[in-house]
């Protein structure tokens, strides 16, 4: 298991989460924009369970293993942390990432953990969203319902 110990705390520390079930242009858009916002980039990503809670009994596409391979060799990726539960919130609060950052479908104030990150004077951004990219619609569009 990754060790919190092992990353940087002296660089700025961006930190975001997801499924990121089949990675597509919008994820690679968002986390390198993400990325640019500091040092160093954390993604918190859900487990196999957490999926299966969250988008259903037909998800993830991908297993946790290679979900994480594939995020880890995007140039922007620094770090992938797994987590079992539905948000990250104890990560948020074990990490105390300088910028916390979600997709522009969240508003800021939505944020899971975005009171730590404010608490701890960092700042919560919710990046922009890239129209017509998501892993639904390409779901969808292989099972030919679209």
């Amino acid at each position: 298991m990754f060790e919190l110990s092992s990353i940087d705390q002296n660089k700025k520390i961006v930190f975001t989460n997801g499924c990121f079930d089949i990675l597509h242009p919008g994820h690679v858009a968002y986390l390198n924009e993400a990325k640019s916002l500091g040092d160093k980039l954390v993604v918190g990503l859900n487990s196999d369970a957490s999926v299966k809670r969250l988008k259903g009994e037909d998800r993830p596409v991908n297993n946790e293993s290679d979900r994480m391979f594939m995020l880890l060799n995007l140039k922007s990726v620094d770090h992938v942390i797994i987590f079992n539960e539905d948000t990250p919130f104890e990560l948020i609060q074990e990490l105390k990432p300088d910028v916390l950052v979600k997709g522009g479908d969240w508003k800021p104030e939505q944020i899971v953990g975005s009171d730590i990150v404010l608490a701890n004077g960092g700042e919560v951004k919710s990046l922009k969203f890239i129209d017509g990219h998501s892993t639904s619609t390409l779901i969808s569009k292989v099972q030919g319902r679209s």
